[in-house]
């Protein structure tokens, strides 16, 4: 659940970018970074583990309102996506209000994909969440390698894959380009924001 820090009359909220190892979402947070630098509160954390990296930072949304005469600050975080690092996965999944799950769209990484998206949901599972109820944006990235001639899986198929129960809004992506990244991070904050005030009604 979001943190409310009265004092400052402010809510922190926790969005988790989830998926395969060398899927793209440091790549996602590296754009946000960039592109939103007003918007951004502090200096972007790296903490570097062997050959995986989680990051976060605090980042100003915009205009989307308060919560109950809060101001709303958004942490965004990753996740390392190699499977060794799984307990340091559930650490960053601690308090999560929101989740971006990045699919990999190459061909060669289907069943990593279906795997990322099953230990997400058994790690909410620890926490009594379910991935159900928590609200989630799906981003099919790498759509940029098509035009590279290399082998990339088919939006139908990633939808069947990851999607076809959970239903959740999607966007295909290139986070090198900056192609949906804005637009899925908007998105999910949105949604967070909107169960949020639900649930502090």
């Amino acid at each position: 659940m979001a943190l409310i820090n009265p004092k400052k009359r402010e809510v922190q909220v926790k969005i988790v970018y989830y998926g395969p190892g060398r899927g793209g979402k440091t790549t996602n947070l590296e754009y946000i970074n960039r592109k939103f630098k007003k918007r951004i509160l502090n200096e972007m954390v790296t903490v570097k583990t062997y050959g995986d990296r989680t990051l976060f930072f605090d980042f100003l949304p915009f205009d989307i309102g308060e919560i109950k005469g809060h101001s709303i600050k958004i942490q965004l975080y990753t996740v390392p996506g190699q499977v060794k690092y799984n307990a340091t996965r559930r650490l960053v999944l601690r308090g999560v209000d929101g989740i971006v799950f990045v699919a990999d769209s190459m061909d060669l990484r289907r069943e990593m994909n279906i795997r990322s998206l099953q230990n997400l949901k058994e790690n909410l599972e620890t926490f009594n969440k379910n991935i159900f109820n928590i609200p989630l944006v799906m981003q099919y990235n790498k759509r940029d390698l098509a035009d590279e001639g290399i082998p990339i899986l088919s939006g139908e198929t990633l939808q069947k894959d990851l999607n076809s129960r959970l239903n959740a809004p999607y966007f295909p992506a290139s986070a090198i380009r900056g192609d949906n990244v804005a637009a899925t991070m908007k998105k999910i904050i949105a949604l967070t924001v909107s169960s949020l005030r639900k649930k502090l009604q």
